[in-house]
Order: structure tokens, then C-alpha cells, then sequence
């Protein structure tokens, strides 16, 4: 079976002080920034926005 490797984590912050889990993913095809937030039993995935509302995007040819 092939993996899916489309994400790339760039972030990631456990802090026991917030009680939360942080990653920041990156789509590789579209370079679009999403932003995962974990506590307890919840969660919720979100794209990364500027200050426009646009999405932040990473530039894939670095």
C-alpha cells in the first residue's frame, strides 16, 4: 500500500501549560498552511490566514 505523503508537518507544540497540541501543515501540492489544535477529546483543522484573509501560502521551490 502506498503512503500518502500530500502533508508535511512544519510545526508542532506540545505545551502541558495550554493543555493542547499544536501542528502547522503544509499541503505539498498547493502549499497552503493549515493550522491542527488538539485538546482532550476535541480538535479542529483550519487553514492558516493573513492578515487580508487570504491563506498563507509556503513557496514550494525553496
Amino acid at each position: 500500500m502506498e503512503k500518502n505523503n500530500r502533508f508535511e508537518t512544519i510545526y508542532k507544540e506540545d505545551n502541558a501549560l495550554v493543555k493542547g497540541l499544536k501542528i502547522v501543515l503544509v499541503d505539498k501540492e498547493t502549499g497552503v498552511n493549515y493550522l491542527f489544535v488538539a485538546a482532550g477529546y476535541a480538535g479542529g483543522l483550519s487553514p492558516l490566514l493573513d492578515a487580508d484573509g487570504k491563506p498563507v501560502i509556503s513557496d514550494l521551490h525553496k
